[in-house]
């Protein structure tokens, strides 16, 4: 027996189940990272996949104090804040650009960033090194929210401006003839309609950027600036053997990502669905 949703989609036994299996293969890992965080290393070792015997609270205590997680954590929320709102600014200025105005070459800076989109970001590490040293921003959080910048603005102007395209033109010419300029137009009446595609690119950009690995682990060597990804790695490398405590600092790590995404989900999904019904 099958049904349909409002959407036409047919709901059958075979639909359900093969969303079963993807939950369970999404979340299962996750599940057991989490009973592992409360279990001793004892236990961990007699029983790994099962239920803790008890909730050892003590783990997420001892990590968070011997990794310096909190420290980690708030130079996350910078780099994760920088990141946001460079991306939103550069990539609003951009896709205003092309999706409003009359540019010459439009059709080949789409291509361009495409283009960039899809070249492998390994093969920029070793001249953005040289060119980072010679301007001193190495070791610097300013320095990696720059890098973070640069790569997420490509995707994110293609993005935005399919947004803005569906935006109707209208609205310039009634701003205009109020006595708007350009920058007025941009920042206070197309902008604004797009929140839903800044929302979107701003939740990418930040979990990006908190989960981000290979550039922080380069480009910041001072223990005291490491953001969160960074320092769960050198914690998790100097204490290889207490497994609980490494399970406990990565729930403490995966935790708000998680919450962050469950609680923006519906405005993302509908921010990316509108964006490519736009475009």
């Amino acid at each position: 027996m099958t049904s349909r949703t409002s959407g036409g989609i047919r709901r059958t036994p075979i639909s359900y189940l093969v969303l079963i299996l993807l939950a369970l293969f999404a979340g299962l890992p996750l599940l057991i990272l989490v009973f592992n965080s409360f279990k001793s290393d004892l236990e961990l070792g007699q029983n790994p996949l099962g239920l803790p015997s008890g909730l050892e609270f003590g783990n997420y205590i001892e990590a968070w104090t011997r990794g310096s997680i909190g420290r980690g954590m708030w130079n996350s929320v910078v780099l994760v804040g920088g990141t946001v709102i460079g991306t939103c600014v550069c990539a609003g200025a951009a896709a205003y650009s092309m999706a409003r105005l009359d540019l010459p070459f439009k059709r080949g800076m789409e291509n361009y960033l495409f283009v960039v989109i899809s070249l492998p970001v390994q093969m920029f590490i070793v001249p953005l090194f040289f060119l980072w040293s010679n301007l001193n921003l190495i070791d610097s959080l300013f320095g990696l929210i720059i890098i973070y910048v640069a790569l997420n603005t490509p995707f994110s102007v293609l993005l935005l401006r399919t947004f803005l395209v569906g935006i109707p033109r209208e609205l310039d010419e009634a701003a205009r003839i109020d006595g708007a300029n350009e920058w007025q137009i941009a920042w206070r009446v197309i902008l604004p309609l797009a929140r839903p595609g800044l929302l979107t690119v701003g939740l990418v950009a930040g979990l990006g950027a908190y989960s981000e690995l290979l550039f922080a682990v380069i480009f910041v060597t001072t223990p005291e600036k490491l953001p969160m990804a960074t320092a769960l790695l050198q914690y998790s490398q100097g204490h290889t053997q207490l497994f609980g405590l490494v399970n406990a600092a990565a729930v403490i790590m995966t935790l708000p990502a998680v919450l962050l995404f469950l609680f923006m989900q519906r405005k993302f999904i509908a921010g990316l669905a509108s964006g490519g019904v736009k475009g």
